[in-house]
Parts: C-alpha cells; structure tokens; sequence
C-alpha cells in the first residue's frame, strides 16, 4: 500500500466499437485495477507528516505562550503572528510533500488538494496556537470526524483508456475471398 491515493488503472482495450470505454471502465470490466477503497482514501487523505512537524513547532509557541502570555515574542515577533506563519507553512509544505513522495499510479494533486484542506482541521484539532482564541475541543473533533468521513469520498478518476488502433488491412484483390478460397 502506498502512501498516497491510488488512480483506479485501466487495461488498454482493443475496441472495435468506439465510444465505449466509460461503459467498460464503470462496469470494471476489460482488466480494469480497482483504486484505494473508501477507508484507505480516508486515511491517506490525513497529512500526518506535515501534522507531526507542525505539531512539534506548535508545542514550542506553546511553551512560549504560557511563559510568555499573548504579549510574547518570539525574535521580536509578536507569537500570534509566528503561529499564523508556521500554519501558513504548514499548508504550504503539505501539497510539496504529496507532490515529494508520489509514486507511479498515485492520484497525487487530488490527494494534495484535499490533505491540505484536511490541515487546518486537523490543526485546530490539536490545539494550533494559531487557533488559541477560538478553539474549542468539542467542536474540534465534530469537525474533524465529519471532514474525514466526507473526505473520503472524494475518488480519483481513472485515466481514460488507451484504445489500439486497428491496422489497416491491405486492399483485397479483385473478388469476395471465399469465392477465391473455394475456387482456389
């Protein structure tokens, strides 16, 4: 399993008819690869990396604000505005991340998109210090639960299949080919 969501692959199909392809890749026929089922997708649409990074730097403010009150400052920064950056950081580094560890058949940029929709939610979760006025606990977790639950149904679409071109068959001699065949 990898670490981001996988596309659903598709077999390159031979079809005489065209304009069918969606029908097979719905049905899942034609050697179609299924992609990452529902809970896969809900747990690798969470951007634990970046959480556990940004988790570390935000027990620092943390610290700096409970010694320090609202007043703190951090290399001369007020801390309200460190906490603002580094949570701007942290949904900045969580696309690069995605876009970092891809992988052949990953849905990457549709697994970027939603991991850093996901961020904020997961960081007022914890507590952000960027969140320190209006966080509230309960509220947190129903956020969270319901952002996770809906997350993962948002499904990477499979590439559209690569269809053969049939060979052009060279012109027939004179005649219909059975007629030759049985005349020899």
């Amino acid at each position: 399993m990898g670490r981001l969501v996988r596309k659903p692959q598709v077999a390159e199909l031979g079809l005489p008819f065209e304009g069918l392809e969606d029908v097979i890749q719905s049905s899942g026929a034609a050697g179609a690869a299924a992609g990452d089922n529902y809970l896969e997708r809900v747990v690798k649409y969470v951007p634990a990396e970046v959480i556990g990074g940004s988790m570390v730097v935000n027990a620092i403010l943390s610290q700096v604000m409970t010694s320090g009150g609202h007043t703190a400052n951090m290399a001369g920064f007020p801390i309200a505005l460190v906490a603002d950056g580094a949570l701007i950081v942290g949904l900045l580094l969580t696309p690069l991340f995605c876009w970092y560890v891809r992988e052949d058949g990953d849905a990457w940029v549709v697994n970027a998109l939603v991991s850093t929709v996901a961020f904020p939610f997961w960081a007022y979760l914890y507590g952000a210090v960027a969140f320190a006025g209006h966080y509230d606990g309960n509220l947190a977790a129903i956020l969270v639960m319901t952002f996770t639950a809906v997350s993962g149904l948002v499904s990477p679409r499979a590439p559209r299949p690569m269809r053969r071109h049939r060979q052009v068959e060279a012109p027939a001699e004179e005649g219909p080919r059975l007629v030759k065949a049985m005349t020899g």
